[in-house]
């Protein structure tokens, strides 16, 4: 079956949303997260693989182009169907949770309630990567830079929640 001309040619303002999208949650996320390193963040227990505060923002800057190249590859493909439908709400459902995170961990000092929606964000990054993977397999590879990003942070979570009970 031949592949449509609009799913092969790069179409930059779609493309453009998409970047916006992802990097606007990010941003949000940011305001939030910045005044608490130098305050609240500072003063607990990490372990010792705990990254400097300055590797996160150049980490997540990469991590959210690839989310929105990823989500780029897979919209080309759109159509009415339900595994697309399924793909782009499990998107969405990730990209709520990523957003959480920060406020929950971050904003109100949740370190538990963090652990709950980094988990989730884990499963859904997994699920995720199964329905772009039926899309576009560089969608779904595009994504597990992510998953291997949130499995640390996972880690990271869990390590500050009991060095600070």
């Amino acid at each position: 079956m031949p592949v449509a001309a609009s799913t092969k040619r790069f179409q930059f303002l779609p493309y453009l949303i998409s970047l916006l999208i992802v990097l606007a949650i990010g941003f949000v996320a940011s305001l939030v997260t910045r005044p608490e390193i130098a305050g609240w963040y500072s003063t607990l227990k990490k372990p010792p693989f705990n990254p400097p505060p300055w590797l996160f923002a150049p980490v997540w800057t990469v991590i959210y182009i690839m989310i929105a190249t990823s989500a780029y590859l897979v919209w080309k493909q759109r159509s009415r169907k339900p595994a697309y439908i399924i793909a782009r709400s499990v998107y969405f459902i990730q990209l709520i949770l990523n957003f959480s995170w920060s406020i929950i961990f971050f904003g109100m000092h949740q370190i538990a309630g963090a652990m709950i929606v980094i988990i989730l964000l884990w499963i859904s990054i997994i699920v995720n990567i199964n329905w772009f993977n039926k899309f576009s397999r560089t969608a779904a590879w595009l994504l597990v830079p992510y998953l291997l990003w949130v499995s640390f942070a996972s880690v990271l979570n869990v390590s500050i929640y009991f060095l600070n009970r």
